[in-house]
């Protein structure tokens, strides 16, 4: 249990206080939540707090941790980078020396320099970044007749997750205080590559069979779907994470043929080969 007294470690020195363990994450399609969370299970963690910043408003108070928190911090790869919508929540983030763990999840394609970006953010808001991990998810663009990394995270990946939670907690109880913490090197380049703001896009039908029933507007991470009328979308403000297509209940919603559509062709003929897990400790 993460929840504990003064322990005495192998070599004899006292072992770092931790009280809670802080679950952050975004994931609108719930893949980058399936991951976090099987991480925590391998952790056995007595308190835990958890911090969805999905929604808009979840995203209004910045986070505040101390030296006696873990910090476990998922975000899905926007085109190699940490999502640029995230950029002000994150930056605003308020810790001192504390323990964080970096988990970035990307639909098979690439994940370039997103973890390093992750780590480094961390870094500069306070954290000591103690490991870092890779992860994939089912793709945003995935569909049944295209599928790219579908079902993922599979069991094997929430394996794989909670086995690095268990070596994640055997890190910090040789670890006398957060100031022993050494660097951790996570892959990547600086300056980072490419850039995670998204083009406009109006890429999305709805279908007869909507009944405007609100659940695609309630679970919008950027509040672009009118919650009185979910045919209008603003479409400079989606960020074609398809959490609409698939979370309505009614399937009425999809992609339409155009340039969005083509990438996803592209995606799936590309990214066929299955990728693995990567941790970094």
């Amino acid at each position: 249990c993460l929840q504990r007294c003064m322990e005495t470690s192998i070599d004899g020195e006292n072992t770092m206080i931790i009280e809670s363990v802080n679950l952050v994450y975004f994931s609108p399609t719930g893949t980058t939540k399936a991951v976090v969370r099987g991480i925590a299970r391998g952790l056995d963690p007595g308190n835990v707090e958890v911090r969805d910043i999905t929604l808009p408003d979840a995203r209004i108070e910045p986070l505040q941790v101390s030296e006696n928190d873990l910090l476990i911090i998922g975000v899905p790869v926007y085109r190699g980078r940490v999502p640029a919508l995230l950029a002000g929540w994150l930056h605003a983030l308020s810790a001192r020396n504390t323990p964080a763990v970096c988990v970035v999840v990307y639909g098979n394609r690439i994940y370039d320099d997103a973890l390093i970006e992750l780590g480094d953010i961390l870094t500069q808001r306070g954290c000591r970044p103690i490991a870092g991990a890779v992860y994939i998810g089912e793709h945003s663009l995935s569909t049944d007749d295209v599928p790219i990394a579908p079902g993922r995270p599979d069991a094997g990946d929430l394996f794989h997750a909670e086995s690095f939670g268990r070596k994640i907690q055997e890190k910090l109880d040789a670890i006398p205080s957060a100031d022993r913490i050494t660097d951790i090197a996570l892959p990547g380049c600086r300056p980072y590559r490419g850039d995670s703001r998204l083009q406009a896009a109006d890429f999305i039908a709805v279908g007869d069979a909507c009944i405007q029933c609100g659940i695609c507007a309630e679970g919008c991470p950027v509040g672009a779907i009118d919650p009185e009328e979910s045919r209008r979308i603003d479409t400079a403000a989606c960020i074609t994470c398809c959490a609409c297509i698939k979370n309505c209940p009614q399937h009425a919603r999809s992609i339409k043929p155009g340039s969005v559509h083509d990438m996803s062709v592209r995606l799936h003929a590309l990214c066929g080969e299955r990728k693995e897990p990567e941790c970094f400790l």
